[in-house]
């Protein structure tokens, strides 16, 4: 297989040319080196490879090709909280640097069953905490394969770096606050984040962030995120709680028509900043698309929810997290936190966490839980909400990089997402779709947002969407050239 071939298929189609026999695991794994050897010291996506264990995997499955749907297709996992037994973990940060995983987590356990073939890490911010990709721990910033002055975006920045360069369809993804449709949108991707605990979070975690975080992929094509979340979704043993049952197949879904929608159409950003106009111009060409496909568009504002609340109660819980991990990287490692180990911003944030009570912390929760009381009552107009991914194009490197203190940090980052966070108080399934390109060349996603538990919804409109205005082979210059 060459490179040409290899970038023109999805994760499904190069695993049924698997077991066609037209292609071997081995072959798909070394064209996903060879695709990541081409592109790396341009973008910086991949750490921490482990590629002596994955080309013994993919020799296993020469001699008997595993049943799952995506069998002998090359994939990397996001550097943040899923473990992986032997391989490194780091978390984006220095405080963890050569720390090696135990076990795997259950949701890397459904990740190998469903075939695929683990070959690395895809790289993140420290601790997933910020919405672009310049931990000091890797030694450069993850770029954007569209043009390499702009981030790839965050959290799971380095998983959309390459997946939209080519190095393999679809990657490892994870969300607390927009983190799979932040870099879905700046990368041309789709990027759907599933309703909170669709898919496993233990053994080790029962939830992330206080419920705010997810797992999920960022792929090229809707069919591959749709099938990799028939693979993975349901809870695991002893979870603290779970999404509604889903007994279907998300990817059959997409073949039946998608019904006529009632959607709420959200301009005004929640923080009162401006809309930049591309951003605009992209939401209002969604808005004909779905007009044209016999969906109703109407006019709709969020609920007045207290935006600089909000932001405050995202700040403690965030906050609270990284200072549990920071904690635990201290003790494992037997050293004390400091800058030598840690960003300005993650360092400022253990202090920040430190200066609250259990009480601000609760207090926080419930601000989520209000959030997500509000927003659930509003979705009973609608069936999907359209809104701006973001609130500019793909930011430039360096404009958010963590060398500043917590709060600031953190409030000028959300000004940027202000349109996501809100989901994941909520716990509402969103997707970003990569349906308009600036002047500049540059991706622009659409966000669309349905009720708790209707990923279903989102996967049929998708895939309607993907079918009116195709995507797929609209490759980054990096993956084509």
């Amino acid at each position: 297989m060459n490179q040409s071939d290899y970038v023109q298929h999805d994760g499904l189609a190069l695993a049924e040319r698997a077991r066609r026999g037209d292609v071997s695991p081995v072959e798909l794994l070394e064209s996903a080196v060879a695709q990541m050897c081409r592109v790396q010291p341009r973008i910086h996506a991949v750490c921490w490879e482990e590629l002596e264990a994955a080309r013994a995997a993919a020799r296993a499955m020469e001699t008997e090709l595993p049943p799952g749907a995506f069998a002998g297709v090359p994939m990397l996992l996001k550097d943040v909280a899923l473990s992986a037994k032997g391989f490194c973990l780091t978390h984006g940060s220095r405080l963890f640097a050569g720390v090696r995983s135990a076990q795997d987590s259950e949701l890397a356990t459904r990740l190998r069953d469903a075939g695929f073939n683990f070959f690395g890490r895809s790289t993140t911010p420290e601790f997933g905490a910020n919405c672009t990709t310049e931990a000091l721990v890797y030694g450069a910033p993850t770029r954007n394969p569209w043009q390499l002055d702009h981030s790839a975006g965050g959290s799971s920045g380095g998983a959309a770096a390459a997946v939209a360069a080519g190095i393999l369809p679809v990657a490892h993804a994870s969300d607390g606050g927009g983190s799979i449709r932040i870099p879905a949108s700046c990368c041309g991707l789709f990027g759907l984040k599933p309703t909170r605990m669709r898919n496993p979070l233990g053994p080790v975690a029962g939830e992330g962030w206080g419920g705010l975080g997810v797992d999920h992929v960022i792929s090229r094509s809707v069919r591959d995120s749709a099938a990799v979340l028939d693979a993975t979704h349901g809870p695991d043993v002893g979870a603290p709680y779970a999404a509604p049952a889903f007994a279907g197949s998300y990817l059959a879904l997409l073949a039946q028509p998608a019904p006529r929608l009632r959607v709420g159409l959200i301009t005004d950003s929640p923080s009162g900043v401006a809309v930049h106009p591309d951003c605009l111009e992209a939401v209002a060409d969604a808005a004909r698309l779905c007009e044209q496909l016999g969906h109703g568009i109407e006019p709709a504002r969020l609920p007045e929810l207290d935006f600089e609340a909000f932001g405050h109660a995202m700040r403690l819980i965030v906050a609270a997290g990284t200072a549990q991990a920071v904690q635990a990287g201290s003790a494992l490692r037997g050293v004390a936190p400091s800058y030598d180990n840690l960003e300005p911003s993650i360092f400022t944030a253990v202090d920040f966490a430190l200066r609250h009570s259990a009480v601000d912390y609760a207090d926080a929760i419930g601000r989520m839980h209000q959030a997500g009381r509000q927003l659930g009552a509003f979705m009973g107009g609608y069936d999907v909400l359209l809104t701006p991914t973001l609130t500019t194009p793909p930011a430039r490197i360096g404009r958010y990089a963590a060398d500043r203190d917590y709060v600031s940090h953190r409030t000028d980052t959300l000004r940027y997402t202000a349109f996501l966070p809100y989901f994941n108080a909520s716990g509402q399934p969103a997707m970003s779709v990569p349906l308009f390109w600036n002047r500049e060349g540059l991706p622009v996603g659409i966000q669309f947002v349905a009720a708790a538990g209707r990923e279903d919804l989102l996967f049929q409109l998708a895939a309607q969407l993907e079918r009116a205005r195709p995507w797929f082979h609209r490759l980054s210059p990096l993956a084509s050239g």
